[in-house]
């Protein structure tokens, strides 16, 4: 898990391209998704946090975003992830 406050803009932007991030999430709320979810884009900074794998966001208690991964969501929300 790389905080977004601890990384440099070109630094993510090269992991990024890397496909060493590949999902982002909100600390506070616990949530991911993909990095073009329009409620990922909304949130602050220093909430945001990024993610290799969905694996890795899960191993940290986070769940899926109901708007950007609906299918996982669903998964999540009957208690199968």
């Amino acid at each position: 898990m790389i905080r977004h406050s601890e990384i440099s803009d070109s630094d993510l932007q090269s992991k990024i391209k890397q496909q060493k991030i590949g999902l982002g999430g909100n600390i506070k709320l616990k949530i991911y998704g993909l990095l073009n979810c329009k409620s990922g884009k909304r949130m602050k900074r220093e909430n945001r946090v990024f993610f290799m794998t969905e694996k890795e966001a899960i191993e940290n208690d986070f769940r899926p975003c109901g708007h950007c991964m609906k299918t996982e969501y669903k998964k999540w929300k009957n208690g199968l992830i």
